[in-house]
């Protein structure tokens, strides 16, 4: 049996198109979990009645490290600030104003459009049905001036 096989019959496809855990598996899996940190908090209670001292060298250890990753979380927060204050600043000085010139082209083309339209267009379309309406008066009243040539 295949890795995909086995991957594909261990986990059912609900309605959403979703892949998700068996029940059995999911309950499994929550238990196991809730055993661990039972049996953690066990394991720390225990140490702290029969090593008071080193529990206490422990949790100085783990204060000063959770001190460190807050301030590297406070050193990331504020880098992450001045991004987003650089990301607005250059939505609102450089893309707003591209954006502005953009519409103003477009409604530029617009109305150049209209007046070609207007102008040359429909005037040239008119003066092609004319030449065309003559055309074809001149062939209904004299026939076709190329089949009329002697060969």
């Amino acid at each position: 049996m295949s890795a995909d096989t086995l991957q594909t019959s261990t986990l059912s496809m609900p309605e959403n198109g979703r892949r998700t855990l068996p029940r059995w598996l999911t309950t499994a899996l929550i238990g196991g979990g809730v055993l661990l940190v039972l049996l953690v908090i066990g394991a720390v209670i225990w140490l702290a009645l029969n090593f008071p001292a080193q529990i206490e060298a422990i949790r100085d250890v783990f204060i000063m490290v959770f001190a460190l990753v807050a301030c590297a979380s406070l050193l990331v927060m504020v880098l992450l600030l001045t991004a987003v204050i650089r990301l607005i600043n250059m939505l609102e000085f450089e893309i707003k104003p591209i954006l502005e010139k953009t519409n103003q082209t477009i409604r530029t083309v617009q109305v150049t459009t209209a007046f070609v339209s207007s102008n040359v267009v429909q005037p040239a379309i008119t003066v092609n049905s004319y030449f065309a309406g003559l055309r074809r008066g001149f062939r209904v009243l004299f026939g076709n001036p190329r089949k009329n040539l002697p060969d």
